[in-house]
């Protein structure tokens, strides 16, 4: 595993209002993200270079290392594809290992939005789980991908009590608790039946904050009718049924 180290300076700083502390690490997983990942680091970078951020290039079969080495971004190469689990679970181990305070799943695509980090960040001073939703202050629309993100927080809160609006979204915030627990406990990847998991057996206090997200606009998402809704089914079972046997 390649590691590019980077430093924090140790203060705190507002942004828009919101108090923002220094030792925020954006964890970044990349499978096959050539098209994606200069424009989004690079954005990050020159417009938020407040935030501390590691790519997590997973075991790409494309040019992503190529591009981050070239471009001198920080990044974790791990020699094999893990998945996002593995892959976010090496970010969450960086972040542990460098003394992070808080970790954000960040996408690699370009869909989350870096305006919304201030607000999570926020928010987390009072939880340990952050989600940038979609729907607190939005309607879902009517789709069959959203039947899914409804069975999915329907389950959530038969099993918790906790309603979830958007238990789907990816954009999510964990503070130092949190980052312990999923970056050396087993098979907790960053997934709903997770949330279901930290909320019910460690007492997780989670909170969700409205944001907007952007379309992939290059590549190809892993997701398509077929796998989507596998993966639904698949999350609605482990909230009502496997998460009990962890």
């Amino acid at each position: 595993m390649r590691c590019r180290a980077f430093a924090t300076d140790g203060h705190n700083k507002t942004e828009n209002g919101f108090r923002v502390h220094s030792k925020v690490l954006l964890i970044i997983p990349a499978y096959n993200e050539e098209e994606n990942i200069e424009r989004v680091v690079g954005m990050l970078e020159s417009d938020y270079p407040q935030y501390d951020y590691v790519v997590v290039n997973d075991g790409s079969k494309d040019n992503t290392a190529s591009i981050c080495r070239r471009r001198g971004f920080r990044f974790l190469d791990l020699p094999v594809n893990l998945g996002l689990a593995g892959a976010f679970q090496a970010g969450l181990k960086y972040a542990d290992k460098h003394g992070y305070d808080c970790a954000i799943q960040f996408d690699a695509d370009g869909q989350h939005r870096p305006e919304y980090i201030a607000p999570m960040v926020a928010a987390l001073a009072d939880n340990d789980i952050v989600i940038g939703s979609r729907f607190v202050d939005e309607p879902k629309p009517k789709s069959m991908r959203m039947f899914g993100n409804n069975l999915i927080e329907a389950m959530i809160k038969v099993t918790t009590g906790k309603k979830i609006n958007d238990p789907t979204s990816g954009m999510r915030a964990y503070n130092r608790r949190m980052i312990k627990e999923l970056a050396y406990g087993p098979n907790l990847g960053p997934e709903p039946d997770t949330l279901a998991y930290l909320i019910r057996k460690k007492d997780a206090r989670v909170a969700e904050v409205q944001v907007s997200m952007d379309e992939r606009i290059a590549g190809e998402s892993y997701l398509n009718f077929r796998t989507s809704t596998s993966y639904m089914t698949r999350m609605a079972l482990s909230v009502l049924l496997i998460q009990f046997f962890r």
